[in-house]
């Protein structure tokens, strides 16, 4: 397979991954791009955010956000790694719903003087909430259910 001319070519790290990250705690990581040439670039965007996915409206926090473009000079060369670092906040935590999950990820964007842009992103966890019982579940183990109890 061959890449076509001026598709970059991305590639990030989470330092030390692990299962779940804790509130507070430090996440770091590299970056890099390759198979593009700088003259090609607009802009380089890194951010560490949340998303919200399932029903309803898809809700989005940006925590971290850091941007390189043609005005702010990409400095050393785009094939070199790039570092990143943030201290991850208290909320909100990875949940793995039924009908809602929220999902923690650090996202890659390379933006093109062409008018293309593309991403890359590596999902991590943010605490450890349990999952949900499913009702079905919950009925089996007689959690929820409507019995009333009498006087005995």
């Amino acid at each position: 397979m061959s890449l076509a001319m001026n598709t970059p070519l991305m590639s990030m790290t989470i330092d030390r991954r692990r299962e779940a990250y804790r509130p507070g705690e430090t996440l770091t990581g590299e970056y890099q791009i390759d198979v593009v040439k700088t003259d090609d670039l607009k802009a380089v965007e890194l951010s560490v955010l949340w998303y919200t996915v399932g029903k309803g409206d898809e809700d989005l926090g940006v925590h971290y956000f850091e941007r390189q473009s043609r005005e702010t000079s990409f400095g050393e060369s785009l094939g070199s790694w790039r570092r990143f670092s943030t201290v991850l906040p208290a909320s909100p935590l990875s949940y793995d719903g039924m009908l809602v999950k929220i999902r923690w990820c650090v996202r890659l964007r390379v933006f093109l003087r062409g008018g293309k842009d593309f991403s890359e992103e590596v999902q991590f966890q943010l605490g450890e909430v349990p999952r949900p019982t499913p009702p079905e579940a919950a009925k089996a183990e007689g959690v929820g259910s409507n019995v009333l109890l009498g006087p005995e």
